[in-house]
């Protein structure tokens, strides 16, 4: 066995600052604990031996939760509002729309109504859905509320932020409810009046990347990511500690191989993912796109045993994670599709090569995302130390010299966005980066 991969099975970087990152508490984008959080990362970085480990803070719509509720009949019924919800009390019908598809909106008539949706699609349908774009379906029926009803049992109000990217906060107040919680309004109070309230500090903040750099001093480099905020109901241990600590569990096995990289390696926990990849959209519109090798970007590693790698079309990303997991006769997945979602499209968008890892789920962490749930228990360091080893592997081969990841055409990633059925809800959302 190789040394490196030893101290990879002895070293408890990674886990370590995992356990620290849920241990802050509120990591939410602008919040004091995504800076705590920013800080220990930078400190963890430099600590693997990482060079010039530094922030770099940019200014975003800071929105800061306080108490949400829903009143139907003579009972209040639990929620908790949604990121970037207005701050904003309304009482109007309830109209329950079931799945929410694009045809029950046109089918239905929502003006002046409080509009719950459930956060799942059919198993019929041929795409899904983002909470985002049903949102914007019940804005543009002339909804007054949007509830969105969580599909997974277990009583997880989820949560996930609304809103456009030129308008950071959403036109109608929005909150998250149970799977039981939305069984019962809709069972007792569709079609009657119920009461709406969200109550929310909307405010100017900042937010920060944290960066730090291994391997020789080359013009390109190899961008090896992750994204360091969280909800602030829950410890975001999933999302995205696991993947903050990825990074440093792969500095850590970097900094003692570093005479291997033949390109340089730079890590970057990005802040504001989670309203609207923000960090990551600073960081790509200010570098030069023909310097980046490749992202690597991970986000939702560590839930499940075994790595799965969306390589949207880079044919090289997918080859080299082939390569790793032939040799080291360990499984993973590899999706030639695009995924949208997470920082990788900041750049991706671009026609920059990335990848988004994260893992398989087949059953474990389903759910558990984006509510009270996604805590530390849910994960297991044998998982971790796993998925470093192959994803320190994964790193030095796309560095090598004789690696091409060749770019591609922004037309052509439009292209496969519309073939992939994902084009009409980025549009819908405002998401859709390209001239028509």
């Amino acid at each position: 066995m190789s040394d490196w991969i030893g101290s990879i099975f002895e070293s408890d970087a990674g886990w370590d600052h995992l356990e620290t990152l849920v241990d802050v508490g509120n990591r939410m984008a602008g919040s004091e604990g995504e800076r705590e959080a920013a800080e220990l990362t930078r400190d963890a970085l430099a600590a693997a031996g990482a060079r010039d480990a530094r922030l770099e803070s940019f200014e975003i719509q800071g929105w800061t939760r306080e108490d949400s509720t829903i009143s139907a009949g003579d009972t209040t019924q639990d929620c908790i509002a949604l990121p970037r919800s207005p701050d904003e009390r309304v009482v109007a019908p309830l109209v329950d729309l079931g799945y929410g598809l694009p045809a029950d909106f046109e089918e239905t008539d929502v003006e002046d109504a409080i509009v719950m949706v459930r956060s799942d699609v059919p198993g019929y349908y041929d795409r899904y859905l983002h909470r985002r774009e049903k949102y914007h379906h019940a804005v543009e029926g002339g909804a007054v509320g949007f509830v969105y009803r969580n599909h997974v049992e277990g009583c997880l109000p989820p949560t996930g932020s609304v809103g456009w990217q030129d308008e950071p906060i959403g036109p109608i107040p929005a909150v998250g409810v149970s799977s039981e919680v939305g069984a019962r309004l809709g069972r007792r109070f569709d079609g009657e009046s119920i009461t709406l309230s969200v109550e929310a500090d909307i405010h100017p903040a900042e937010s920060q990347n944290v960066r730090a750099e291994l391997g020789p001093d080359t013009d390109e480099r190899l961008l090896v990511t992750s994204h360091v905020d969280a909800h602030d109901i829950a410890e975001g241990a999933m999302d995205n500690g696991a993947g903050t600590a990825m990074i440093v569990e792969i500095a850590n096995a970097l900094a003692d191989r570093e005479d291997d990289l033949e390109t340089r390696v730079e890590f970057v926990a990005f802040g504001a993912e989670e309203v609207g990849l923000l960090g990551s959209t600073t960081y790509a519109e200010r570098a030069d796109h023909d310097a980046i090798k490749a992202v690597v970007n991970s986000d939702g590693v560590v839930r499940d045993r075994t790595l799965s790698i969306i390589t949207h079309g880079f044919d090289a990303l997918s080859e080299t994670a082939n390569e790793v997991a032939d040799r080291y006769d360990h499984p993973i997945g590899t999706v030639p599709k695009l995924g949208p979602h997470s920082d990788h499209w900041s750049f991706v968008e671009s026609g920059v090569p990335g990848c988004h890892v994260k893992s398989i789920s087949e059953g474990a962490g389903r759910g558990w995302g984006h509510t009270f749930a996604d805590t530390l228990e849910k994960l297991e360091p044998r998982n971790l130390r796993e998925q470093a080893i192959l994803l320190t592997a994964y790193v030095v081969a796309l560095a090598r010299e004789d690696v091409t990841i060749e770019s591609r055409k922004p037309a052509d990633i439009a292209a496969d966005l519309e073939d992939q059925g994902l084009a009409e809800g980025m549009k819908v959302t405002g998401d859709w980066p390209f001239d028509e």
